[in-house]
C-alpha cells in the first residue's frame, strides 16, 4: 500500500495539508517528476488520495487524503511512536 520509494513521505505531507505537486518536488529531496507523478497515481488508485482540480485562476491540481487515508492516521501514529 504504501510500498515505494516517495509514498509513504507524501502520505505524511497529505496528513499535514493538501498536497500540489510542484510543492512537493520542493519538499521531497532527490525526487522527481515522474516517480512522485507515479506515486501519486498509484495512491490514488489505492484510495488513499483523492485528486481534485480547483479551476481558480490559475487552475491547479490538489490531493487530499481520502476517508480510507485518514482512517490509516493512528496506525501511522503508533508506528512512528515505535520508531
Amino acid at each position: 500500500m504504501l510500498s515505494g520509494k516517495w509514498k509513504a513521505e507524501i502520505f505524511r505531507l497529505a496528513t499535514e495539508s493538501p498536497l500540489r505537486f510542484n510543492n512537493l518536488l520542493r519538499q521531497i529531496q532527490g525526487s522527481n517528476k515522474q516517480s512522485l507523478a507515479t506515486a501519486l497515481k498509484e495512491l490514488e488508485e489505492e484510495g488513499l488520495l483523492e485528486k481534485i482540480t480547483i479551476k481558480l485562476k490559475p487552475l491547479h491540481i490538489e490531493y487530499n487524503l481520502t476517508e480510507k487515508g485518514k482512517a490509516l492516521i493512528p496506525v501511522f501514529q503508533q508506528l512512528e511512536g515505535l520508531a
